[in-house]
């Protein structure tokens, strides 16, 4: 695996300039790579679409949607058998149903807001921006600071360090939902 420099352009001429700068700096144009990145959440990694099967914010729903049923199961089904002289057997019945419904509403508490870090950290970064993406291979970890200099002089943005290969102008390794070690 290869140092990877990768930087972001808003227009496809600050791709191409930032290409010929990196081969006027001394990389090899075969390990430079410029390709768009779409918004967080499309990158279309899964079977449904999107980047994840469950959205980052919402690993605890189900925690709570177990909790909220199993309470509000419990209150309804008690206070339907408080009514069993009016409603009859079916009381304690449409009360537990009902009040597991309602219960379930609990686990929109356990969903976290936007920016609001996870648990785990999974979003304690936050994600790429979209944009036309830039990035330079190379082995000599010496070169790291002109693929730095070269990319900032021509105004990119977020520029990351990666590890990872490109061959032929592909970064085919590249993960667009993985968490970007951003140096700038």
């Amino acid at each position: 695996m290869s140092t990877i420099i990768a930087g972001r352009f808003q227009l496809q001429d600050e791709v191409d300039r930032a290409r010929a700068a990196l081969v006027e700096a001394g990389f090899d144009l075969e390990r430079i790579s410029g390709f768009y990145l779409t918004q967080p959440g499309q990158h279309d990694m899964t079977p449904i679409g999107g980047d994840h099967i469950q959205s980052p914010g919402a690993k605890e729903a189900p925690e709570g949607v177990m909790q909220g049923v199993a309470t509000g199961g419990a209150v309804g089904a008690a206070v339907g058998a408080a009514t069993i002289p009016v409603t009859g057997p079916l009381g304690p019945v449409v009360g537990g149903l009902v009040g597991g419904h309602v219960g379930s509403l609990f686990s929109f508490s356990k969903m976290k807001d936007r920016g609001e870090p996870e648990e785990g950290g999974e979003n304690a970064v936050p994600p790429r921006p979209a944009g036309m993406l830039v990035a330079v291979a190379f082995d000599d970890t010496g070169l790291e600071d002109t693929a730095i200099a070269t990319l900032r002089r021509l105004g990119a943005h977020h520029i990351e360090r990666a590890q990872g290969n490109i061959v032929d102008g592909d970064w085919a390794d590249f993960d667009p939902s993985s968490r970007p070690d951003v140096i700038a």
